[in-house]
């Protein structure tokens, strides 16, 4: 008989923090216990100052504390906390990692984009994702950076994109709705991580095109017309290309209001989610180009809610 660890994974973003409690058996199988989310906007202002803010580093702690708990309660006896974009951004990530410290008894590992993108794909292909042909191109889309990573079974090749729903943002979508000069820009810059991106990963293999995290699976939700977040309905989705690039310019042509006035949608979300609305619909565009053009054909993209959350809690078995 196999025997399981239980754990705790913390996540956290650029734009929210997230907690998964699970069992893990000794043969990788995750049974999911607890998993929550707040969106803390840890990255609010670094792309602009190069520090975390004061108020957002306190929101982001708070968190942390009420996870401790959380997972003290439910018995979990190893604990991973991972934290990605901004604070690798930060110049005094410092702070935060000593705030970490004091409400888990566990240093935050400040990841590389590489290392985000491995754990995402680990995660998205322990799900649904599997059930489709590989080699899958995982999408983790991000507050802060974007990762592709590609692979069958291991991954093949990956990339972190400095790109992401707060970051494009903050630095180009100022006005409600965006105006088509600001849009312009925030395509522009992730027309250039793409091609510095395809040339490390090779996006003309993809069989499959898997999408992660709260861009997407917003998105996602959008595209199926739902008038609340269901996570089962929109875990292993699959949409036609069409469909998601029309969700994705309808969300980014929205002002805020009428984004919050979306059933599924996070208030902490209807702010920047027409930036990760343009990124997806940038990346889906790319990828669907490059399949073509080597010959192959890309008519639809699948949404996983399994993703560097999962394999944060793998990597602890």
């Amino acid at each position: 008989m196999s025997s399981s660890t239980r754990v705790a994974a913390v996540d956290c973003g650029t734009n929210s923090i997230r907690l998964l409690v699970a069992d893990v058996s000794d043969d990788g199988t995750l049974t999911e216990l607890d998993r929550r989310m707040e969106i803390v906007r840890l990255g609010q202002g670094v792309d602009r100052t190069g520090e975390l803010a004061p108020e957002a580093l306190e929101r982001t702690l708070a968190a942390s504390r009420e996870y401790a708990k959380v997972a003290a309660e439910m018995g979990a006896t190893r604990v991973r906390f991972v934290a990605t974009s901004a604070t690798r951004d930060a110049r005094n990530r410092a702070d935060f990692a000593a705030g970490v410290r004091a409400a888990l008894g566990v240093d935050p590992e400040v990841v590389s984009g590489e290392e985000e993108a491995l754990l995402s794909f680990r995660g998205a292909t322990s799900g649904s994702a599997s059930e489709h042909p590989g080699p899958y191109l995982v999408v983790d889309l991000g507050g802060g950076s974007t990762e592709l990573v590609l692979g069958s079974t291991t991954p093949d090749a990956a990339v972190s994109m400095d790109v992401g729903s707060v970051r494009l943002t903050e630095r180009h979508l100022h006005s409600d709705p965006p105006t088509e000069a600001e849009t312009s820009r925030a395509r522009a810059d992730v027309t250039t991580a793409l091609d510095a991106a395809s040339a490390v990963v090779p996006l003309g293999r993809t069989a499959t095109l898997v999408g992660l995290a709260g861009s997407v699976t917003s998105v996602t939700a959008h595209a199926l017309g739902l008038t609340s977040y269901r996570r089962e309905t929109i875990n292993g989705a699959v949409l036609s290309v069409d469909d998601v690039l029309a969700a994705c310019e309808d969300l980014l042509g929205r002002t805020r209001e009428e984004r919050l006035a979306l059933g599924f949608m996070h208030p902490g979300r209807a702010d920047v989610i027409g930036a990760g609305a343009l990124v997806w619909s940038q990346v889906v565009t790319r990828v669907r180009d490059e399949v073509v053009a080597s010959g192959g054909a890309l008519t639809h993209v699948v949404t996983s809610e399994s993703d560097i959350l999962d394999g944060i809690a793998l990597s602890l078995a």
